[in-house]
């Protein structure tokens, strides 16, 4: 009823005639985005959806400049042996392809971001034992500490730095904002200088993005480079990395600098690879003391400033650096919970009886 009364019959409108111009299904999947958005908002509201509050579904900016469409396998789209895109009421697109399609594709995105480059993403069906067997099994194992003088310090010693991509770029991007604002608003001259904003922002991200593959060097695996994510999930069979709450630190003046950082977005990399591929994936708790615990004896050496890179421990006088001392103590509390299974932290529970509370309180009646 809903795709009669806002596509078929809103085609033949004069104020909607331009429906018409597009693939049908573009417009169904629209409205199928829309279902979901809707029940989602009802799940959550209801308290029958995991996770943080969703809230109700809302017409998209007029100032986002991020577009996309979805074909599924009714549109017939396919690619030809030319290596190109058919789409349909589209035509035949060129792509250059980043990688070979494993299987047969079930539906393409085409994705146009706000720099005005456009992507097509498309979702295929994998073999769980076929990615398994792609990366054999191993007794190695890591911790992980993320951190802002070097972006992550394993438990072996290894040291990535931290580029600072954001920082660098402030100079270039600075100007170019300077340049948006002296622009009148709705004239040609506003909408090019949009666009430089616009491209130097996309530098940033596209720079975040790759730098990975640069940080432990080239691996060369088919002709491409092995991000650090994929490194760290293929040479162990478990990986620990601590729970760090990305959204309240990013409302602190480090703000800048933990965006920056791309912490979020390097843990979902190392979620998703590790289901793939059968690793074991641990987040560490963030109120494990990982940074006051001597990695050596195990003794508890209290608070430390962010200021105090290295310490030594009262209690066997070992020397440790901090992030390092962390990524080890993170790899223990991992493989403690592989071992057994139990939580590195227990879950708060009631309290027993005479152990904690208030006490109780005299009542009676006050005399006159």
């Amino acid at each position: 009823m809903l795709s009669r009364t806002l596509l078929t019959e809103a085609k033949k409108t004069r104020e909607r005639h331009w429906l018409g111009e597009v693939s049908a299904v573009v417009l169904q999947q629209a409205l199928r985005d829309c279902e979901a958005a809707y029940r989602n908002f009802f799940a959550s509201f209801k308290g029958a959806l995991k996770g943080p509050r969703v809230g109700a579904p809302r017409f998209k900016s007029r100032k986002d400049a991020r577009q996309a469409i979805r074909f599924t396998a009714n549109a017939r789209w396919l690619i030809t042996e030319a290596g190109r895109l058919n789409l349909p009421k589209i035509g035949e697109v060129r792509v250059r392809w980043s990688r070979a399609l494993p299987a047969v594709p079930s539906s393409v995105t085409v994705i146009k971001d706000a720099a005005v480059r456009y992507f097509a993403s498309f979702v295929v069906g994998t073999d769980p034992a076929a990615d398994a067997a792609r990366i054999p099994d191993t007794d190695q194992s890591v911790g992980i500490d993320l951190g802002l003088t070097h972006f992550a310090v394993l438990s072996d010693g290894t040291k990535i730095d931290f580029p600072r991509f954001l920082r660098r770029a402030e100079k270039k991007l600075k100007k170019a904002q300077r340049e948006l604002s002296r622009k009148q608003k709705g004239s040609k001259n506003r909408e090019k200088a949009r666009l430089k904003v616009a491209r130097a922002h996309a530098q940033v991200a596209d720079a975040r993005r790759e730098f990975l593959p640069q940080a432990l060097g080239f691996a060369r695996a088919r002709g491409t480079p092995i991000q650090l994510s994929t490194r760290l999930i293929r040479e162990n069979q478990a990986v620990a990395v601590e729970d760090l709450a990305v959204k309240a630190l990013a409302r602190t003046r480090l703000a800048k600098s933990i965006h920056d950082a791309g912490w979020s977005q390097f843990v979902h990399m190392l979620a998703y690879k590790a289901q793939r591929y059968g690793r074991t994936l641990v987040r560490v708790g963030r109120f494990e003391p990982t940074s006051q615990v001597c990695s050596a004896c195990g003794h508890p050496g209290g608070p430390k400033p962010l200021t105090l890179r290295e310490w030594t421990c009262t209690a066997c006088g070992t020397t440790h650096d901090r992030d390092h001392n962390a990524a080890l103590n993170i790899k223990a509390a991992g493989l403690a919970v592989t071992a057994c299974g139990a939580p590195v932290r227990p879950e708060p529970g009631p309290a027993q009886r005479g152990e904690a509370g208030s006490h109780g309180i005299r009542t009676g009646t006050r005399a006159a």
